[in-house]
């Protein structure tokens, strides 16, 4: 693995200021997007929500590899992170705000996506700074990582529980509020300067990552991480609504539960790397994400939520085990000078190419397969399993790897 910079400020600092960071981006997220069903629902446009969904996954198709390009070779990756947080704060409160005013939901969809432009990249960069600047990144990252999952639970039962706005428009002026926080915390976030040069048209674009696709291991992840994305979208889009279908009156809330697991995932996480190999992990992640979309089909079958919640709660485990260990795995087999783009490569599969097609997928089936009085719920979540098993085989199958974790470092 590549050398990084040595940082000059302390190993406690910069984790205490990493961490803070992935917080409020986190809460910042789970204050708006569990509750924008909900809130189309009120107020009676919920034939937007497959739109609402497909529009920042359209956005994230390019945006974070330029932003990534810009990280690896002409700008500070904190400093485009600052200015993309200001921007995505204005933005995602513009857009809730004509909601507020009764305005044509078009607006709402042209300055989301603006808001999605601008956080797109945010998430990569945010990773690239903390897997440069943190002293041990394998066994640290998930640490780090894990403030994002608590500003989520934070977020959620923020908007559920204190502003009472699991349906209102509220859910937005608190993200961009907590965004405005985020703006703050970057100001000290560890330098982490550009490494890779400009060498063609190419290279400007931040077209340089695909370049990996020409490597068997990287292009069947890839490939997979892609259509796995395509059923997890229906978890954002549906999972609040089959709770509140199956009589949950605080379903913002009650999606936190998933972040539970997920924070016991992340502390175990660096033991796990350092005794499996990525493969292994991610055919954990791919297994149980199967059965996580199973358990919410059981509660349709004896009609008990827990079954649902509980696949609530196992989303967590397969969240973590899939996308945070695939982030620490680019950081482990990309250059120096490519690993903003590969990061940005990263979102573009899975938060653009794979929940572009899984918004209008898992719509269509909502649509066709579940009718108004519920009728369908089973038959959609046993496809969206199905799916996830047909990734699974694929992976298992193609997917080669170093082998032991220590040869994989």
């Amino acid at each position: 693995m590549q050398k990084r910079p040595p940082s000059s400020h302390r190993p406690s600092r910069v984790m205490g200021v990493l961490w803070a960071t992935f917080f409020f981006q986190g809460m910042a997220l789970g204050c708006w997007l569990p509750a924008l069903t909900n809130t189309f629902g009120a107020l009676g446009i919920s034939e937007w929500v497959p739109l609402a969904f497909m529009i920042p996954t359209i956005c994230a198709l390019f945006s974070p590899l330029i932003a990534g390009a810009l990280a690896d070779q002409r700008l500070a990756a904190e400093r485009i992170f600052l200015w993309f947080s200001l921007g995505a704060s204005i933005m995602i409160a513009a857009a809730f705000a004509t909601l507020d005013l009764g305005w044509h939901p078009a607006w709402f969809m042209a300055l989301l996506a603006c808001h999605a432009i601008l956080s797109g990249p945010t998430w990569a960069m945010l990773t690239t700074i903390a897997l440069n600047g943190l002293d041990d990144p394998s066994r640290k990252f998930s640490l780090a990582r894990l403030g994002g999952t608590v500003g989520w639970i934070a977020g959620g039962l923020l908007v559920s529980l204190v502003l009472h706005a699991d349906s209102s428009p509220v859910a937005g002026y608190a993200s961009g509020c907590t965004r405005l926080i985020v703006v703050g915390l970057a100001f000290f976030l560890p330098h982490t300067p550009p490494m890779g040069v400009i060498r063609d048209w190419r290279s400007r674009f931040g077209l340089d990552a695909l370049r990996l696709l020409k490597q068997r291991d990287h292009l069947v992840f890839f490939v997979v991480t892609g259509l796995f994305s395509v059923p997890i979208a229906a978890f954002y889009m549906y999972g609040p609504e089959y709770l509140s279908f199956l009589g949950d009156q605080h379903p913002t809330g009650t999606m936190t539960v998933g972040q539970v697991l997920e924070i016991i995932c992340m502390l175990c996480l660096g033991s796990l790397l350092a005794r499996y190999s990525v493969k292994t992990m991610l055919m954990w992640a791919l297994g149980l994400s199967a059965l996580r979309f199973a358990m919410s089909a059981q509660a349709g079958v004896n009609d008990q939520i827990w079954w649902h919640i509980g696949g609530l709660a196992l989303h967590g485990v397969c969240y973590t085990l899939y996308f945070v260990t695939s982030q620490i795995f680019i950081d482990r087999r990309v250059e120096p000078g490519l690993r903003s783009q590969a990061q940005g490569l990263l979102m573009v599969v899975s938060a653009g190419f794979g929940s572009l097609i899984g918004a209008w997928l898992c719509g269509w089936m909502r649509e066709h397969m579940v009718d108004a009085n519920g009728v369908g719920w089973i038959q959609f979540w046993l496809s969206l399993s199905g799916m996830i098993l047909a990734c699974a085989l694929i992976f298992a199958i193609f997917y080669r790897g170093l082998g032991k974790p220590t040869q994989e470092a």
